[in-house]
């Protein structure tokens, strides 16, 4: 089996004139809207387990470059960590959904929930700990209503929204020089709101939802939050 091809992402004396932002689930929908947003005077690490839509992003930007990885192997993780030394703002944004009662969801759907929604995301952060220290840095952990409220078919997503939400408060408590926000979005009009509204078989109508630069503009308002404030929650929800 062919070695794990791993992009490391140095922080050079350019990249250190501009705060630095990783965000995971940055090659499409509300994650490259993020980048998007925070790369106009970010340098913006882009996340994503495609090298190729991660490059894609990252080209458009005034200042980026990809950060491919699968954030599930907490050794690749690791490795791709390794030559970051500072690290302003982490946006935790990959997720994964699996719909279904309660009677048809199986261990492994739990499993590959949990694994991505809150393992992957705790482990992340834990490894990227004494970078966020240095820079007295952000953690921003995309979160969902359905973190806030259970709704039937919802239930191992939302019970990883609900853990989220835990692991959210525990680090601020136990990290007083971080920044620790949760987002609380309710339905965006990306690619997976689609995916969600074809197992409701409802029609997919966009303006029923928010937009993806709508909630991208409430991250990179949290990050703008002068520093004698802690922004703790931002709920939001579509008209």
């Amino acid at each position: 089996m062919p070695a794990r091809r791993r992009l490391t992402v140095v922080n050079s004396e350019s990249d250190r004139a501009r705060p630095t932002a990783l965000i995971t689930g940055a090659t499409r929908g509300l994650g490259a809207a993020i980048a998007r947003s925070l790369g106009t005077d970010h340098h913006v690490l882009v996340g994503g387990r495609s090298a190729q839509d991660a490059a894609t992003v990252a080209k458009d930007l005034p200042d980026a470059a990809p950060w491919v990885v699968d954030v599930t192997d907490a050794a690749a993780v690791a490795g791709a960590l390794a030559d970051i030394d500072r690290l302003d703002v982490l946006v935790h944004n990959a997720g994964v959904i699996e719909l279904g009662p309660v009677a048809q969801t199986d261990a492994a759907a739990w499993r590959k929930t949990f694994e991505v929604n809150v393992i992957a995301v705790a482990e992340l952060t834990r490894l990227a700990l004494p970078a966020l220290r240095r820079a007295g840095g952000h953690v921003v952990i995309i979160n969902s209503r359905a973190g806030l409220f259970a709704h039937p078919n919802w239930s191992s997503y939302a019970a990883s929204k609900f853990a989220l939400r835990g692991f959210a408060d525990a680090l601020r408590a136990e990290e007083p020089d971080i920044r620790v926000t949760s987002i609380f979005p309710g339905r965006i009009d990306t690619d997976m709101q689609r995916e969600v509204v074809a197992f409701e078989d409802r029609d997919y109508r966009a303006d029923e939802f928010m937009s993806a630069d709508t909630v991208a503009g409430a991250v990179r308002a949290a990050v703008d939050t002068p520093a004698d404030a802690h922004p703790v929650e931002v709920v939001l929800r579509p008209r």
